[in-house]
């Protein structure tokens, strides 16, 4: 397997270039208190906008991860745009994980609607339809659709999309990322079945999450 190489989310930029400012007038002004303040924000506002290079599965038939993070729900819920009933996984992010997506299949990106709404807890079932978020349907190569929702929790206030209706998206391919901590839900066709289980750990762009049926 490839090894993974760093770089930073753009979307860090502003913010890494804020800390490193104030860190560099505080110590100039001779005030450590603030300099080590600002230093360790520094360091935090780097960690979380990392951006690992990922190398998908090239298998056909296959769907991967959209979020780093932890397998929270498997179940039969209402898809975002046509209120079908699916198979809904969702990946919860901490404000530990990549916070980077990436779209689960290579396709044609249909629609995208954004919602807004609360900011309870992402892990609470009620986010999937109370709290602030951004739908993407997407047309696989297969003729089969998809739907991912990218979805506002307590703490994360900022969802970037990066995407645009009629993009063509590889599978693992970058579509956004939301903003310390929260969850992405995939909705499955019913030609594919889940390859993960609740509490699994999962990668965004890496990790095998559904499978074509037999």
């Amino acid at each position: 397997m490839k090894n993974e190489s760093i770089s930073i989310a753009k979307e860090g930029y502003p913010i890494i270039g804020a800390f490193s400012l104030s860190a560099l007038v505080f110590a100039c002004f001779g005030c450590p208190f603030g300099a080590i303040l600002f230093l360790a924000l520094l360091w935090f506002s780097i960690f979380f906008f990392r951006d690992p290079e990922r190398v998908a599965p090239s298998a056909k038939g296959l769907a991967v991860s959209p979020a780093d993070g932890k397998i929270v729900r498997i179940q039969k819920r209402e898809d975002p745009f046509g209120g079908k009933e699916k198979t809904c996984i969702s990946i919860f992010m901490n404000v530990f994980s990549v916070h980077v997506n990436r779209s689960p299949v290579a396709g044609t990106l249909q629609k995208i609607a954004y919602f807004p709404g609360k900011f309870m807890n992402a892990a609470f079932d009620k986010a999937s339809t109370d709290n602030e978020r951004c739908a993407y349907q997407v047309l696989d190569e297969d003729g089969l659709t998809w739907e991912f929702v990218q979805i506002s929790g307590l703490i994360a206030r900022r969802i970037v999309c990066r995407a645009d209706e009629g993009d063509t998206l590889s599978r693992g391919e970058r579509f956004g990322m939301i903003r310390f901590g929260s969850r992405v839900d995939v909705y499955l066709p019913e030609e594919y079945e889940s390859s993960v289980k609740i509490g699994e750990q999962v990668f965004a762009g890496q990790s095998v999450l559904a499978k074509k049926k037999d």
